[in-house]
């Protein structure tokens, strides 16, 4: 097994190790409560777009892995089946592994032959260049491409990127190259603003904020070195400021609310600040670790069941209108939202 191989099994290690800590900031936000909802759970409809892309619900598996010799290949494997069975959509881990060396492809082509009309996505990093990008699609027969940004994993890994100029550059040719959506994705550090208007104006199909809250990558990678960069365990944006964040721009622009999502309640939230659909992914991994495949699938289930459930109580049969129901945003979300020039007002009183 290679280096690179090597620490893909060691991501996963250290991902169930570390955990999360549920510090999304979801539970600064409270629903207002509709006593008539006039509604039947009959009534709800779960689909949802990013971009052009029509799913048929908002929870997908996001990015985990790939790249790891066998180890990988069962991980895809059973979560290509589990999408397949609750028919969600999924996306691979980083290919870059298998771009540079074919011996790695089976772990991400396992996949789409496990699951042949489902969408997939595929991953990539910021470094990527268009042939890449294109070779990434091909691969899986891709829907759309993510493209990852994780600049303080990279600063935190023993053997990580230390140049990030050009990025936006980058990107920018790939949108203007390649045929499916893409959609820009940080790794746990989440996304504001000003950034995600550049990326607006460059023409991405979708910002997944990937905030602050869920699998930490900087614990991870501290766990590989010697020299420990503690300052960076705590650094971030969380999901709940980092939705609301590029909900601000105004722009029109899909908003993928992942970062911490271990329940449906977390899922109608994110929803409510702007999102279209949320990526799980490390809360799905330790499920299917421990308790394995059959319990994998259950509890994506009932996560779809219960968002049934909680948009009946608030009267929402969309996921459109559920992105418009009230919510109250307090605690350290509404402070880093009023420092921010953010009104949370109008998410309260709508």
């Amino acid at each position: 097994m290679n280096k690179r191989a090597e620490r893909k099994i060691e991501h996963i290690q250290h991902a169930l190790s570390t955990g999360q800590k549920r510090s999304n900031g979801f539970n600064d936000l409270t629903f207002v409560h509709q006593s008539l909802p006039n509604l039947s759970i009959s009534n709800i409809d779960l689909s949802t777009t990013v971009g052009e892309l029509t799913l048929s619900s908002p929870i997908f598996i996001n990015a985990m892995t790939g790249g790891g010799g066998e180890d990988t290949v069962i991980i895809n494997e059973a979560l290509a089946n589990a999408a397949k069975e609750t028919n969600i959509a999924i996306a691979v881990g980083s290919q870059m592994s298998a771009i540079k060396d074919n011996r790695e492809r089976p772990s991400y082509e396992v996949m789409r032959r496990v699951n042949k009309n489902g969408v997939i996505f595929a991953n990539l990093g910021s470094e990527a260049s268009v042939d890449q990008a294109k070779a990434a699609i091909s691969m899986i027969e891709a829907n759309a491409i993510q493209i990852h940004l994780n600049v303080v994993q990279e600063l935190v890994m023993p053997e990580g990127d230390r140049d990030f100029t050009n990025a936006m550059n980058r990107i920018e040719k790939i949108v203007n190259e390649i045929e499916v959506p893409v959609i820009v994705k940080e790794v746990g550090f989440g996304m504001n603003r000003e950034v995600a208007r550049q990326l607006i104006d460059i023409g991405v199909t979708a910002i997944d904020v990937g905030g602050y809250g869920g699998t930490n990558f900087s614990q991870i990678e501290n766990k590989r070195r010697k020299q420990v960069l503690s300052y960076f365990d705590e650094w971030g944006i969380t999901t709940a400021a980092s939705i609301a964040e590029v909900n601000s721009t105004g722009k029109d622009i899909s908003i993928l609310g992942s970062g911490g999502i271990q329940t449906s309640l977390d899922l109608a939230k994110a929803i409510a600040l702007g999102a279209s659909a949320s990526g799980v992914a490390g809360y799905l991994l330790k499920i299917f670790i421990e308790k394995g495949y059959d319990d994998l699938v259950l509890e994506i289930k009932n996560m779809l069941e219960d968002l049934t459930f909680i948009m009946t109580a608030l009267g929402t049969k969309t996921i459109i209108e559920l992105q418009k129901a009230p919510i109250v945003i307090g605690g350290s979300t509404h402070h880093w939202l009023t420092e921010r020039g953010i009104d949370t007002k109008r998410f309260s009183n709508r």
